[in-house]
């Protein structure tokens, strides 16, 4: 298994976190910074993503709606809305597409169009992506060619609510080849567990479609998130349709469902169900909080916040 958990694989180079670097936002507004005796009083949003080797996500606001996310390597994410209701959003950068914890080097370019069925619920995202790659050098030469494209698919994400709970209950995606006499040729299902508010279990699967016919899945994994604490994620302010779009961006992306949660788990799993015996990774952490009790580190990474 080339990518067990995406916190796991942080904080393996991390012996202790003490950045309070980038204490402004792009608007040289003052984030929270790490000391407990300090905090943020009033409404905030979310603002940065930090470890000490670098920028996980930033995030920026047109007044209080979520307006750009820059991540690794200067991937920008442009989220457009309709009223309330996020309609659109665009990702041009790089993702980690082959699941081995290192982003790749190809450019990845999407745009997904977001659907709204009953009490306002998003219930359908349908995208359009492309993904350029480099040639190879020439030998004399050790520079890589232009980008060119390399593939160009379009795919349907069908979103599925519990009739009890009215929460998440599952994401399945077909995805084709765009080319002509375009078919679905692929899928992947997620299925998620509550306990509480909280996302506990996530499972995922990988596979090949044949017509309607979903094929026994080729990856299988399932993530278990556990120990909650009381206090409160960073991740509620952000918009419930950008958190899918994280979770979609890559076929295994289902480590960061915790992102779904109110509250942070102190323990999380990933196990890799496709081998006889199956094989599970664990790790756990001790989260710190401000006065307002908003986390400001967990997992080997800092959040900070900013005044709305």
């Amino acid at each position: 298994m080339k990518r067990l958990f995406y916190f796991i694989l942080l904080i393996a180079g991390f012996s202790s976190i003490h950045s309070c670097k980038d204490l402004t936002d792009e608007e040289g507004n003052p984030l929270l910074d790490l000391n407990e005796n300090t905090g943020l009083n009033g409404p905030r949003a979310l603002s940065r993503e930090v470890t000490d080797f670098g920028l996980i996500a930033q995030y920026q606001y047109n007044g209080l709606l979520l307006s750009n996310v820059i991540t690794e390597k200067a991937s920008l994410t442009n989220v457009e809305w309709s009223g309330d209701k996020i309609s659109k959003i665009t990702f041009n950068g790089f993702l980690d597409l082959d699941n081995d914890a290192v982003i790749d080097t190809d450019s990845v370019s999407y745009t997904q169009q977001y659907t709204y069925g009953n009490l306002s619920k998003l219930t359908l995202i349908s995208e359009n992506r492309t993904i350029f790659r480099r040639a190879a050098p020439v030998p004399p030469s050790t520079v890589p060619g232009p980008y060119a494209v390399f593939a160009k698919t379009k795919a349907m994400y069908t979103l599925t609510y519990s009739s009890t709970t009215a929460k998440l209950s599952s994401i399945v995606m077909k995805r084709g080849n765009d080319i002509p006499g375009f078919v679905y040729t692929d899928y992947t299902k997620a299925a998620y567990s509550y306990l509480g508010d909280n996302v506990s279990s996530v499972s995922k699967e990988v596979g090949k479609l044949t017509g309607t016919v979903f094929e026994p899945a080729v990856q299988s994994y399932k993530f278990d998130f556990s120990s909650y604490d009381s206090q409160i994620s960073g991740y509620t302010l952000l918009p419930f349709e950008y958190k899918v779009s994280v979770l979609i961006s890559t076929d295994i992306n289902d480590d960061r469902s915790l992102i779904l949660s109110p509250n942070s788990p102190k323990r999380a799993s990933a196990t890799d169900m496709i081998p006889a015996i199956p094989v599970t990774v664990v790790t756990s952490t001790n989260y710190k909080y401000d006065p307002q009790t908003y986390m400001t580190q967990g997992f080997g990474i800092n959040y900070f916040y900013k005044p709305l």
